[in-house]
């Protein structure tokens, strides 16, 4: 699987969020079509089946990505030192 860029997938899981909360709300086609788009590129982009599996799979690459980000600032830090 190609890991996509963090911005991307935290735009992506904010569709997703929006269009959840919006078809909950109000269900229209629209609605409908808006989250099975957006849902439809949230497992493509985790490779994934389901948007269950999906949405795990975003919370382990946001995981990953916090995990990323502090082992770099530790890396900075050292250098300053």
């Amino acid at each position: 699987m190609m890991v996509p860029a963090e911005k991307e997938l935290r735009t992506v899981l904010a569709q997703f969020a929006q269009a959840r909360i919006e078809h909950d709300v109000c269900p229209t086609g629209r609605s409908s079509r808006v989250l099975e788009d957006v849902t439809y590129t949230l497992c493509v982009m985790t490779a994934s089946r389901t948007v269950e599996q999906a949405l795990s799979t975003a919370d382990l690459l946001m995981e990953q990505y916090r995990a990323d980000r502090e082992g770099m600032a530790r890396a900075a830090e050292t250098l300053a030192a």
